[in-house]
């Protein structure tokens, strides 16, 4: 059923690792293929990951009883406008909107609503001990907040989509990021979450491009070359940021004990090595 499944890691990992080794352990790769659904198992956080490319009559969620007991963030990456049929109530979302959808969904098909555009679907659940209404989350009224410098090359607008200020969830948490003209970094200086995990997943780069996807523990920081549609594994004990070579996309879905978007613990870059 699983695509890959990612085991839980350890920071001593990081230590003597192989450049495939790392990508073994935390790259996200091979999520969209015409016409399937494709779904990667995540143990930080027990985080299912995946991407949904609806061709002709569309695709279905493979087993529902995965969603029995989770609930399952949507985002339609495009280029296409897509519709959702959940449990028979449809869905159309345009590109870079969402859909919450609460735990218990006992069928789901995905469809393109233009076959010579087709819609791409980025998928994330975690565990989920409450049921929570459904909701349809578009990007253009979704909480935004601007920061960084263009002089730091990091201006950026994160888009809350799931989460405490936009829709009641259980544990997920999910937004979208954008980086302005002139900038390349994301989370500058880098972070952790010390009481959730996170999943990176970038688009918008051209074929030619990739980000520099920074992790580790502070003073032994490692880096892996991610391309278009990929995604980096970010566990709680890992530091996370990237620079690319053109600015880009790039959502960000987290699980874990609490849906506080503040806390998160700031590393000096002063202290990186």
């Amino acid at each position: 059923m699983f695509h890959k499944v990612f085991d839980t890691t350890h920071p001593k990992l990081i230590e003597g690792a192989s450049t495939e080794d790392l990508r073994d352990a935390f790259l996200i790769t091979g999520l969209f293929a015409p016409g399937e659904v494709r779904l990667d198992y995540v143990h930080h956080e027990r985080m299912i990951v995946g991407g949904a490319s609806p061709m002709g009559d569309g695709v279905v969620w493979p087993d529902a009883r995965l969603l029995e007991r989770r609930e399952l963030g949507v985002v339609n990456l495009g280029p296409g406008v897509g519709r959702v049929d959940a449990g028979g109530d449809p869905h159309e979302l345009g590109p870079c909107d969402a859909l919450y959808l609460g735990r218990g969904v006992r069928s789901l098909r995905f469809l393109s609503t233009d076959p010579a555009h087709p819609a791409r679907f980025f998928l994330s659940s975690t565990p989920a001990h409450a049921a929570h209404p459904d909701r349809f989350l578009p990007f253009a009224t979704a909480p935004a907040r601007e920061t960084g410098e263009v002089a730091c090359a990091n201006r950026r607008t994160i888009r809350q989509l799931i989460g405490p200020e936009t829709c009641a969830s259980a544990q997920l948490l999910l937004g979208l990021t954008l980086l302005e003209p002139g900038s390349v970094w994301n989370t500058v200086p880098p972070h952790r979450h010390a009481r959730r995990s996170e999943v990176y997943f970038y688009f918008d780069l051209g074929k030619e491009d990739c980000v520099f996807h920074h992790m580790g523990v502070p003073n032994s920081l490692r880096a892996l070359v991610v391309r278009d549609l990929e995604g980096v594994v970010c566990p709680y004990w890992s530091v996370h940021m990237g620079a690319g070579t053109r600015p880009y996309g790039f959502i960000w879905a987290m699980g874990g004990e609490n849906q506080d978007y503040g806390d998160m613990q700031g590393v000096g870059l002063d202290t990186l090595r």
